[in-house]
């Protein structure tokens, strides 16, 4: 997880980013468990640049692993995806089968896949159906002239264009979440420690990010929630993810070094998680995933705020220009056109 959680902190990964990727993630993959294989693919399944091959290799993984990948990752391009739908049984092409916008391709995979799966049912039926009673008293129906190629091909296509028509209402059936609020999970022991670890070496955009992890959000609300100067946010949902408290003063601490400050009998950062209640939190930290969910149209390209290497924020005032520059130029207008 540490892994994956440096690779979603790059913002626009360089070639040689993604080939180190790709060699790590291949043997720290297979030698994890279960749990922490489901973790990392529901991690990059938000990510926009994951590597062809670690693409490749979550998507052939068991489906209790390779589900929420298969179902939301963006990266996947249409080549992995006919390659696990061949070599994967029903329940991968099943969980492809939800995914949005697919192309023609994917769809034509799909139906023939439903189709091969269908074809030993149809067969083995009439097989069990006839019995030489049978035979005998459908013997003069038998000589009845049999329908024409061209009547069959016509069927054929009739019923492919009904599959590809099913499996393209199901890929875009909208889901209904406009009324249930996003459900919160107890944080797992292995994102408590990343959690506390960031806070420690001071990593606040890995701390922002793998906060985002925990809640199943876009990186900008980790961001958000970070930014909030009084610590209020981070309590809030520090709290709602069920946190232990001597963990989340911790992580209070380090980062708003003014909680702190000794207040009565305890300290500001112990006074402030004393004022919150493990419900209020949770429905607070619901309304902003619901929000978060709202906000999100599409992939977009998002540029970390807390990242060293941010570019100019439209929103800031304009940077100041350098001194010596300026004199420079005041210089040059006060003697332009002395010569002439």
């Amino acid at each position: 997880m540490a892994t994956v959680t440096g690779f979603e902190g790059l913002r626009r990964p360089r070639r040689i980013d993604l080939k180190q990727f790709s060699e790590l993630f291949d043997p720290l993959f297979s030698a994890s468990s279960d749990e922490a294989r489901r973790q990392a693919a529901a991690a990059l399944s938000q990510c926009q640049h994951v590597p062809p091959s670690v693409a490749l290799q979550i998507g052939n993984a068991p489906i209790s692993i390779a589900a929420i990948f298969l179902t939301r990752s963006a990266s996947i391009d249409d080549a992995i995806l006919l390659q696990v739908i061949r070599s994967q049984g029903q329940a991968h092409a099943t969980a492809i089968a939800r995914r949005d916008n697919l192309s023609v391709h994917v769809v034509d995979a799909l139906v023939e896949r439903r189709q091969t799966a269908a074809a030993p049912a149809k067969t083995a039926a009439p097989a069990l159906q006839a019995s030489p009673a049978a035979r005998t008293a459908d013997a003069p129906a038998q000589r009845q002239p049999e329908a024409t190629a061209q009547d069959m091909t016509t069927a054929k296509l009739l019923r492919e264009e009904k599959l590809r028509g099913d499996l393209k209402s199901l890929a875009r059936v909208p889901q209904k979440t406009g009324s249930v609020l996003p459900a919160i999970a107890p944080l797992d022991p292995l994102h408590e420690a990343l959690l506390v670890r960031f806070a420690r070496s001071g990593e606040a955009n890995l701390f922002a990010a793998s906060l985002s992890d925990a809640l199943s959000s876009t990186g900008e609300l980790g961001e958000r929630i970070l930014l909030d100067i009084s610590g209020q946010q981070l309590a809030t949902t520090l709290t709602a993810l069920d946190m232990h408290a001597d963990d989340s003063l911790f992580v209070l601490c380090a980062f708003y070094p003014d909680l702190t400050e000794r207040l009565g009998g305890g300290t500001r950062g112990e006074a402030l998680l004393a004022s919150l209640t493990a419900e209020a939190c949770r429905v607070r930290v619901q309304a902003w995933l619901q929000s978060d969910q709202k906000d999100t149209v599409g992939p977009s390209e998002h540029q970390a705020y807390l990242s060293p290497d941010r570019g100019n924020d439209s929103r800031q005032t304009a940077a100041r220009q350098d001194p010596a520059h300026v004199a420079a130029d005041i210089q040059q207008k006060r003697t332009f056109g002395r010569g002439r």
